[in-house]
């Protein structure tokens, strides 16, 4: 179902950029598997599965920290540094092996994009890009778009490594922005939690929300423009009405 909490002006849209995690994929599965052998590697305890992608969507660092916060019952900022630097990098090791194990894209999500690309190569509405923006570390983010298929609609793919600060600071969405030759008012942000619709904010660009993957339960403490409940339902939140004047 689709709900409109403020018509977004799809004719006039120029840029529609993608969170990753819980928007376009379902990675949670892979994350926890390296979240959990990096624990048990640095001899913490392992942490069930939904806790530990209630951590995902501010980045890998601050998952990795937050993971190794709970295992030991203390606060986040009582981490031991050295020790999070290590288990960090054995995370990123680890993920960048198996980042594809069991990481699959959305139900309805090929088929939008789809959709969606051929609007952007109708001669009406050629000015419209789709880009990638996630806080997950561009490398993995790139090898798992290629490796299911994505990575052919986006004219970008950034990551949380490719700016100096990650969403929602509004640098990166700005960039893609610049690159689309896209206004704020030009552009969507599309995702599944707090961050992506705050990064939207920031930015003064539209805000459509996904009511799945990892990011729900926080996802109305900024409300989105408009929220959807399939990937599927891109495809008429997104269409443009008509052609721009």
């Amino acid at each position: 179902m689709i709900r409109v909490l403020r018509p977004i002006p799809t004719a006039h849209i120029k840029l529609i950029a993608f969170d990753l995690d819980g928007t376009l994929i379902d990675s949670a599965q892979d994350l926890c598997n390296s979240v959990n052998a990096a624990l048990t590697e640095f001899g913490h305890a392992p942490l069930p599965d939904p806790q530990v992608a209630s951590y995902v969507g501010n980045g890998a660092p601050t998952l990795m920290r937050r993971a190794l916060a709970a295992s030991a019952s203390i606060a986040v900022e009582a981490v031991d540094e050295a020790l999070f630097k290590q288990a960090y990098a054995f995370f990123l090791q680890y993920y960048r092996k198996h980042k594809l194990d069991c990481t699959y894209a959305y139900d309805g999500v090929l088929e939008a994009l789809a959709a969606l690309k051929r609007l952007h190569d109708a001669p009406e509405t050629a000015l419209r890009k789709l880009a990638v923006l996630t806080n997950k570390p561009v490398g993995p983010a790139r090898g798992i778009c290629e490796g299911l298929g994505l990575a052919d609609y986006f004219a970008e793919i950034y990551g949380g490594d490719s700016f100096p600060v990650k969403k929602p600071d509004p640098s990166g969405l700005r960039t893609l922005m610049e690159a689309a030759g896209a206004a704020p008012e030009e552009t969507v942000m599309v995702g599944d939690s707090q961050v992506d619709m705050q990064t939207a904010r920031n930015a003064g660009a539209w805000a459509l929300g996904c009511n799945f993957g990892f990011g729900p339960q926080n996802l109305m403490n900024v409300p989105p423009d408009v929220v959807v409940d399939r990937a599927a339902e891109w495809i008429e939140a997104l269409a443009p009405e008509q052609a721009p004047q």
